[in-house]
Parts: C-alpha cells; sequence; structure tokens
C-alpha cells in the first residue's frame, strides 16, 4: 500500500519558538515570555526567535520549494487574546495571511491550538491550576474556527501536555516554572488537577471546533509519551514492549493516561477520583486522528537504581542526548492504532545535530538524513501493512528557540543564521524534497 496519495508530508514548528514580535502589534506576553529569565541557556529568550511573524512570506517560499505539502503551526493565544475578552484584530490579521499564503503556495494549514505559550493573564489567576482555564480555552478556540475556521481543515488542540504539565507543575524545568517534589502531600492533587483542566481543555476544543468550524474539521491532538519498542519480534517479545508501554504507573508521560479519557475509556484509577461523570462526557469527544510526537525508543536508558544491560557505551545519540531509535515510529503507529483505532498522523519527527554554515557556503547535515531515512522506513511499514498512516510532520521547519535549551539545538531543515536571520537549505530540506516528490517510494 506504501503512503497514500494525499500523504501530509510536511514540517512543523510553534509560534513562540519561531514568530518573535513578542510585544509587537497588541500581543501580550506569555508565560515564556514574562518568565523564562535565569531559565534557558546563555540567558537566550525567544523574542526574536526567526522573526517569522516578519518573514513568514519568506518561509513560505521555502517551503514550496521544499514542496512541503503541509505545514504544522500553532497560534500564539495572547497574540489574539491579549486580555479577557479582548480581540486583537491585528494578531488575527497575522494568522490569516499565514494561511493564506500557504493555501496559494498549495501547503496544507494544520493549526495547534495551544503549544505551551500560555498568557500571563491565564496563569495569574493560576494557569492550568486555575479551574476557569478551560472555559477561556473554549472561548479562544471559538475565536480561531470563527476567524480561521472556512480556511483549516486539520486541528490539533493541544501539542504534549505531558512535558508542559509535567515539567511545568513538576520539575519546574519549563515554564511557569512552578516545582513541585513528588514526596509533597501536594503532589498528586497536582498533578491530576493540571491533568483534568486540560483534558477538559481539550474536550470543550473539540465542541467548540465541531459547532463553529464552517469547514468540515479534522480533529486530533499532538501528544508524546512512553514507548517501549521490542527487543525481539517474538510474540513473547512484542507482547512485552506492548505491556511496558501501557503500564499502569501514575505518571503524566504515558500517552494512555491522556487517550484513554480523551477516546471514552476508563482513566487512571488516581486520577478518576478527581473526573466526575459530566467531566468524562466533555472530555470524551470523538476524534479524527491521533497526532504523536515521536523521536525515541524507551528502552534505552537507565534508571536510578538499576543499570540496563541492553545499554552499551557509545550508543548514538542526537545532540539533545536522545538515543536513536528507527524503528520505534512503526511500533508507536501500530500499538496506538490497535489501542484507539485512529488514524495516525506524525506530528513531530526528527533530530537536534551540530550544524553550521561550513566554507562552501552550505550546511551539510549527513546526520539528519540517515536518521529521516532509517525513521521514515519503519513509518513506511506500518503504511504497507495497512495502519492508516495520514502524514508526517518533520520538525522541525527552520532551526529555532528550542525552550529552555535555547539556541543550540538546532532541529531545522532550514538553517537560520540567527543575527542576520538569513536561511539556508540544509541537505536534509533537499534529500526530503525528493523523498516527497517521489511519495517515500525512494525509502
Amino acid at each position: 500500500m506504501s503512503f497514500s496519495k494525499g500523504f501530509l508530508w510536511g514540517a512543523a514548528s510553534a509560534a513562540h519558538q519561531v514568530e518573535g514580535a513578542w510585544d509587537e502589534d497588541g500581543k501580550s506576553p506569555s508565560i515564556w515570555d514574562a518568565l523564562c529569565d535565569g531559565h534557558v541557556r546563555h540567558f537566550e529568550n525567544g523574542r526574536i526567535a526567526c522573526d517569522h511573524y516578519h518573514r513568514y512570506k519568506e518561509d513560505v517560499a521555502l517551503m514550496k520549494e521544499i514542496g512541503l505539502k503541509s505545514y504544522r503551526f500553532s497560534v500564539a493565544w495572547s497574540r489574539v487574546i491579549p486580555a479577557p475578552g479582548e480581540v486583537n484584530e491585528k494578531g488575527i490579521a497575522f494568522y490569516s495571511a499565514l494561511v493564506d499564503e500557504l493555501l496559494a503556495a498549495g501547503i496544507t494549514p494544520l493549526c495547534t491550538i495551544y503549544h505551551w505559550d500560555l498568557p500571563m493573564w491565564a496563569q495569574e489567576r493560576g494557569g492550568w491550576l486555575w479551574s476557569g482555564v478551560s472555559d477561556a480555552f473554549a472561548d479562544y478556540t471559538k475565536l480561531l474556527a470563527e476567524r480561521l475556521g472556512d480556511r483549516i481543515t486539520h486541528w490539533m488542540t493541544l501539542n504534549e501536555p505531558s512535558i508542559f504539565g509535567d515539567l511545568g507543575y513538576h520539575t519546574g524545568t519549563h515554564a511557569p516554572f512552578w516545582p513541585c517534589d513528588e514526596k509533597s502531600p501536594e503532589y498528586v492533587w497536582r498533578m491530576s488537577t493540571v491533568t483534568k483542566n486540560i483534558l477538559l481543555a481539550h474536550g470543550k476544543a473539540v465542541q467548540t471546533l465541531r459547532r463553529y468550524c464552517p469547514a468540515s474539521p479534522m480533529i486530533g491532538l499532538a501528544l508524546t509519551g512512553t514507548i517501549f519498542t521490542p527487543w525481539e519480534e517474538t510474540e513473547e517479545g512484542i507482547a512485552e514492549a506492548k505491556e511496558k508501554t501501557f503500564n499502569a504507573d501514575f505518571t503524566l508521560h504515558n500517552a494512555h493516561w491522556w487517550m484513554d479519557p480523551m477516546t471514552g475509556r476508563e482513566p487512571h484509577p488516581v486520577l478518576g477520583r478527581y473526573l466526575s461523570a459530566e467531566d468524562r462526557r466533555i472530555i470524551a469527544q470523538p476524534l479524527d486522528f491521533m497526532g504523536f510526537n515521536c523521536y525515541l525508543s524507551n528502552n534505552y536508558y537507565h534508571t536510578a537504581s538499576e543499570l540496563n544491560p541492553k545499554c552499551w557505551p557509545g550508543q548514538p545519540r542526537t545532540l539533545m542526548g536522545w538515543e536513536i531509535t528507527p524503528t520505534v515510529l512503526y511500533w508507536a503507529v501500530r500499538f496506538f492504532h490497535e489501542r484507539w483505532g485512529l488514524p495516525m498522523l506524525i506530528t513531530e519527527n526528527g533530530m537536534a545535530n551540530i550544524d553550521f554554515i561550513m566554507s562552501d557556503g552550505e550546511v551539510h547535515d549527513p546526520q539528519r538524513v540517515e536518521f529521516m531515512k532509517a525513521y521514515l522506513h519503519g513509518l513506511k511499514r506500518a503504511a504497507d501493512e495497512g495502519i492508516p498512516v495520514l502524514g508526517y510532520q518533520c520538525w522541525s521547519f527552520t532551526d529555532n528557540f528550542e525552550w529552555a535549551e535555547g539556541y543550540d539545538k538546532r532541529f531545522g531543515l532550514v538553517y537560520v543564521d540567527y543575527p542576520s536571520q538569513k536561511r539556508i537549505l540544509k541537505d536534509s530540506a533537499r534529500w526530503y524534497a525528493q523523498t516527497i516528490a517521489e511519495n517515500g517510494e525512494n525509502l
């Protein structure tokens, strides 16, 4: 079967990581604008980033040159609603112009409603611990549906709630930088409350998109989560990997922590104590696909108390320190489709590399080419086996602000020289262009 004729070959970004213009044209601060000082490597921030706000036409032209069929982007909530009940028309105009530019280039826009940049006005009310955050999110979604929903057909409510929920409110390494010790009596309440409010925001957003989008929307979300791959492709090996993937630990980093209640399954017993029957009804809205941000298999690490005999010195890793495990796309798509029965969209996959401009003026990144080739081979296997795979979004389109890591970790198909904002297509972009043109038949 291979990849479908309408396969969504694309690349992804997030508003705060690329846009810049953090206080222009009526935008108010997000939590990353206001709170990141002292929490990011080299004292960097995302206030200029890739200046995509002013350079979006140049960027869309590069997307067209590569041959992208889709582009996944997010909206900055505080750019369009800078204060409660206030609509910023200039912010809406930017996203409307971006969507029109994409469509004119033959590129399908994939919109993520929330990618980690909560407005400070919502944070001042308690952030994702605020009981009113899900209603505020529904109001925000309604605005996007009414203004952009005539042209955007593919929507993701949230990006990686496990990350902004856990790293924001447990470890404190991401905004709003509110740590909470696991041994604290507050910990279970905090993680369950954050989860409940995120789930309700998702459910209300889905209801809102169904009601207010003029075009018939395709709705999902972009999760990430723990995934184990079989050490051996035997019946026992596959069963063991699946059991470890869907374990019953109390952790936001399991995909089923989120997807089970979203699909009407019984939630984790601890979480279930915080969800009323009405909560569960709101959360369990029909979805059209499951998006998954997939980078590595979780087989290859040591725990705090035990060495993993399957690990070895010198394992290949990306610049993020993440193990390179190419079969993970296949097993993630297979395991998750088997559990929830939804079409799958790879909403992020890629690698951080040491990229720089070389003596010939080009950026050569053969490691990224081999990484993508190997990972996509696994995704093609899933498609060949008849699993409905809608598309693949490379993370990321350009190098960008990598949150607490600053600008060192370059994921892009397009190199950004930040002092000049010059863009350079990397070798991986040219390889990807050929792959798209051949619909993956070269893998």
